[in-house]
């Protein structure tokens, strides 16, 4: 297996101490789950490079939301890209089995210049993901404001602008990977008939020739279930969408969490390979050659 979705701090901490020692302890973890490759992706947003992006971005938005994005980016986007890369970089000269990555994070009408910043620098991998709509964090569970706002919106129409996002996202080619793929249902809302929602969504990844994540995170969340549904699952893999593994960890106890259970629900849908990255190319990895290496 691969966990190809980690950060390097929690949420509620700001200043970390970056380090190799942090890494290799990953890695163990990850090793006695199976897995035999990890890939570290902090947020975008956690780095002052990214402070420009954001310029003027939630302008026409609630002022009640605008201000409570604003705090949030205020509190998180005080992190050195360059040393990030750095101790990442580190990892993989010491023979740790790391590849260097990024979660890259959606600002509507600005993936270009997201893109811009990002092309030079070594990365491995770029998972695209999108966390809110507008000035809304939806997926903020411990946010009194955001999670406000479920009770005042229509679910599908959160959704249905859920999906814009992705489809933005995915048309930009601005990232290799679609990270957790309906995680507007991580608070537990879920869309009332989500079948045509699955077409769509399947179709927009399937047509951006990127790869989607299989992630065990939604398992601790409210929703409680792997992103992306079984239906949607299914979907990707019947058109061929090459597949990631993930445990969206913040910390070691999290890393390849649900290992067994991901790999699992991939046999019992038919799927037999994993996608892996190096310098932003994927290759793919036969689950058989996986599991040989762990044995």
């Amino acid at each position: 297996m691969l966990d190809y979705h980690l950060h390097l701090w929690p949420h509620e901490e700001r200043d970390p101490s970056l380090s190799i020692e942090q890494l290799a302890a990953y890695c163990e973890r990850a090793r006695a789950a199976g897995v035999v490759e990890v890939a570290v992706t902090e947020h975008l947003f956690r780095f002052s490079q990214a402070r420009p992006l954001i310029k003027d971005l939630f302008e026409a938005e609630d002022a009640e939301l605008r201000r409570s994005m604003r705090d949030y980016w205020d509190y998180h986007a005080r992190n050195d890209l360059d040393a990030y890369v750095e101790c990442g970089l580190e990892a993989k000269a010491a023979g740790l089995p790391v590849v260097l990555g990024l979660e890259v994070d959606y600002y509507r009408g600005r993936m270009d210049e997201v893109s811009m910043l990002l092309a030079g620098y070594p990365f491995d991998v770029l998972l695209g993901s999108v966390h809110w709509i507008g000035a809304w964090r939806f997926d903020d569970i411990g946010d009194e404001v955001s999670m406000r706002e479920w009770s005042v919106r229509d679910v599908d129409s959160c959704w249905d602008a859920y999906a814009d996002a992705i489809e933005e996202l995915a048309v930009s080619e601005a990232c290799d990977v679609i990270a957790h793929p309906d995680l507007i249902k991580a608070a537990g809302h879920q869309r009332s008939s989500p079948e045509e929602w699955w077409d769509r969504m399947a179709e927009v990844i399937a047509g951006s020739n990127m790869s989607a994540e299989l992630s065990s995170a939604g398992w601790r969340k409210p929703v409680g279930e792997q992103y992306p549904a079984q239906p949607l699952l299914v979907r990707l893999a019947a058109k061929g969408v090459p597949i990631t593994t993930a445990s969206d960890a913040h910390r070691v106890d999290h890393v390849a969490d649900r290992a067994d259970e991901l790999r699992s629900l991939l046999a019992s849908i038919g799927v037999h390979e994993l996608t892996a990255f190096r310098q932003r190319v994927p290759h793919r990895i036969p689950l058989g050659t996986i599991e040989k290496e762990r044995a």
